[in-house]
């Protein structure tokens, strides 16, 4: 409400299908406008937050609000209003291709420096880097989430049901996930007696201090935890499950979340890309440096860098990423017309989009062929692949969903105030060299929670104010007495 004004502000984003942003407004306003309530529209696209972020580069015509940044604002006001549409998580190359587009519009921004050298160029990345990833939801959540399907879209889903295909009990389809040196298994926590304010900090074999995070402050009550994932575990992790997958004839498929999860996942990813090209990369590694090729953005980019080189020696790295094929399972692919594979870029994949489309096609994925496979998801982080398990489980008992009669489960989420991996991404580091990986209070030096770590490895910190922990409960109770449902706290004690 400003002025005595009832207004709701409507984000504007570039989520498809754009059509259901400019779709949706008009019935809005046409509800909206007989109660006199006022309906402003904000663009945070990846566009605006780019410009935005840059506005030094611009003509005084082209300058463009930080729209997000008030907003983030008026979210601290108890009397704002805000539908905020479904927004892209933008990847590296989404980015990228954002700023060519604007550049060739006449828009002076600066180049995005994949492999900075130089101060300024690290300084431009870091600008970059806000408008990567989950940039948006971190700053608009200031409370927890409640989402639930309303009566009439349930009804409507079981009237008119989507394609269910059928799963078979001897599907070979499966999750497979690391038991051991993950996040999960490598996690510490603490709630903190007082108020501190601590640093994130490495110190090498050789007793150095490599300051990670200079300083994170802490609330009475706040829930922390020290986590990291091992980069050996992980990687022979890999190797297990694509000579697991090669032996088994199906589908070998990635499922991370390298858009909300845009520090740790790239990574996560990348090791993958390279694992499963591993004899290439040992021959190449070299000119792929000097290329400045990035495996966490996928085999896109590899592709796009080597366009440069002589013919010759393109078609010889071709022919040799090719011959890494041969000894390794088939890829899940994403566009098997355009022969784009699981490996193309670390956004085209999402596990919490991608499972479920899985899920309802029987448990087959496409092949290169275009047609459907068993296929096994590939989910190194333990603690979501197992519900994904237990889905299969059941359909492969039970048979598929049937969306004509199946219930609903409405889902309280705890993610105010940067919550939990929300407010994680600039406190996920890849370790620059072994060590102990130490959380320290800036006051006295004392170390509230430590790790050992090796080069590689993805070490982060999350956090929980208690706040946000008692109205997540409240809220959770409160929803469940108004829909008559029972209260299920998903908890690991």
């Amino acid at each position: 409400m400003a002025g005595g004004k009832s207004t709701i502000i409507y984000t504007l984003t570039d989520e498809a299908p754009l059509l259901a942003t400019y779709s949706l407004l008009p019935i809005i306003e046409t509800f909206t406008k007989p109660a006199g309530i006022e309906i402003d529209k904000s663009d945070i696209s990846v566009s605006a937050r780019v410009l935005a972020e840059f506005s030094e580069y611009l003509k005084d015509e082209q300058k463009v609000p930080n729209n997000l940044a008030e907003l983030g604002r008026l979210t601290q006001d108890p009397d704002t209003n805000i539908i905020k549409l479904p927004n892209i998580s933008a990847s590296v190359g989404q980015l990228t291709a954002c700023i060519k587009e604007l550049q060739s519009k006449g828009y002076a921004i600066p180049d995005y420096p994949e492999n900075p050298n130089t101060d300024e160029e690290k300084a431009i990345k870091a600008r970059y880097s806000k408008c990567l990833g989950s940039a948006v939801n971190p700053v608009l959540r200031e409370g927890n989430s409640d989402r639930r399907a309303p009566a009439a879209v349930k009804n409507y889903a079981k009237k008119h049901p989507h394609a269910m295909s059928e799963w078979k009990q001897w599907s070979q389809t499966h999750v497979s996930h690391m038991e051991e040196g993950d996040f999960y298994h490598g996690e510490k926590s603490l709630t903190l007696d007082r108020a501190r304010k601590v640093k994130m900090e490495l110190i090498t074999k050789s007793g150095q201090s490599i300051v990670l995070k200079p300083e994170v402050a802490l609330l009475d009550g706040e829930i922390i935890d020290s986590m990291f994932m091992s980069k050996k575990a992980l990687c022979d992790f890999y190797e297990k499950q694509l000579e697991d997958c090669r032996e088994a004839g199906i589908l070998f498929s990635l499922h991370v979340k390298a858009t909300m999860m845009k520090v740790s996942h790239p990574i996560v990813f990348g090791h993958c890309v390279k694992i499963y090209y591993k004899d290439a990369f040992e021959k190449h590694g070299k000119l792929f440096d000097e290329l400045g090729i990035n495996v966490n953005n996928g085999m896109a980019g590899l592709y796009e860098k080597i366009e440069t080189l002589p013919t010759s020696l393109r078609e010889e790295i071709i022919e040799d990423l090719h011959a890494c094929q041969e000894h390794r399972p088939a890829l899940a692919m994403v566009d098997s017309a355009k022969g784009i594979t699981n490996f193309h870029s670390p956004n085209d994949i999402i596990v919490d989009a991608s499972m479920p489309a899985m899920i309802r096609a029987g448990g087959k994925m496409w092949g290169a062929d275009g047609k459907q496979y068993d296929a096994k998801a590939v989910m190194p982080e333990s603690t979501f692949a197992r519900i994904y398990q237990e889905m299969i489980n059941f359909c492969k008992w039970h048979g598929n969903f049937d969306p004509r009669t199946m219930g609903t489960v409405p889902n309280v989420g705890l993610m105010a105030q940067k919550a939990e991996e929300y407010g994680s991404h600039d406190k996920t580091f890849e370790i620059p060299e072994a060590g102990v990986a130490n959380i320290t209070d800036l006051e006295t030096g004392e170390v509230l929670l430590s790790q050992n770590v090796e080069e590689g490895d993805i070490w982060r910190m999350c956090q929980v104010k208690d706040a946000p922990i008692r109205d997540w409960v409240k809220l959770a109770v409160t929803r469940a007495r108004n829909s008559g449902m029972p209260a299920i706290f998903w908890l690991d004690p």
